[in-house]
């Protein structure tokens, strides 16, 4: 019997609300002849990514991580940091994709300039240096926070409402044809919110998870 292809997405932190949440969201893509994919959460990261610090710490634990499966075919990276891509990718010869890469390069096939909900302003710079080493910042309309954290996002009443009122100021103010949402954890957010801005909203994982079925289906 043929054995399945499986694609791990990992959680860097250390809240399973998120990683509920990245499930849910990767649902859509599941299909039965299609790769298997499993949602796990990094026990030993933080329990929202919010700072460079925060970033840094991740990447020798993703990479013993992704070094340690071995019944993966692809992984993704589920924080909009892309924390410790390079150093994975060095450390396995299976894909490794980050969801804020393949976030902006899905928002870029689908309008000339793409804005980003960030959870919060401090999280912007760290963000914009990424752009920038990708040299895409001419694409950027615009990068505005929340102001929330991780967790509130993933759980908060008032969250969709707030992310509502993000996206409508990079769509009209900003010239945003297309919104990414900079956070694993807004995820179950992103179909009432392209449902009220009009333009397309990428979930940046299930871009990554999407990119990931592709390089798996040909082989």
């Amino acid at each position: 019997m043929t054995r399945r292809p499986r694609i791990l997405v990992i959680n860097p932190n250390s809240n399973e609300a998120v990683t509920e949440g990245l499930r849910q969201a990767v649902k859509p893509l599941s299909y039965a002849e299609g790769p298997e994919i499993v949602c796990t959460t990094l026990a030993e990261g933080p329990f929202g990514i919010e700072t460079q610090e925060h970033v840094d710490s991740l990447a020798i634990p993703l990479r013993r991580k992704i070094e340690a499966t071995n019944d993966a075919d692809a992984f993704v990276i589920a924080c909009y940091s892309d924390p410790g891509i390079h150093v994975a990718r060095e450390g396995t010869s299976r894909p490794v994709f980050g969801i804020a890469e393949s976030g902006v390069l899905t928002a870029l096939a689908r309008a000339e300039r793409f804005g980003v909900i960030a959870i919060k302003s401090r999280s912007i710079p760290r963000h914009l240096r990424y752009l920038r080493q990708m040299a895409l910042m001419d694409r950027l309309a615009g990068e505005r926070a929340l102001e929330m954290s991780v967790a509130e996002t993933a759980t908060g009443d008032k969250t969709l409402e707030r992310m509502i009122e993000i996206g409508r100021q990079l769509r009209d103010l900003d010239g945003a044809g297309a919104i990414v949402m900079g956070c694993a954890g807004m995820a179950r957010h992103r179909k009432p919110l392209e449902e009220a801005l009009g333009i397309p909203v990428i979930d940046p994982t299930q871009a990554a998870v999407t990119m990931a079925i592709g390089t798996i289906a040909v082989g």
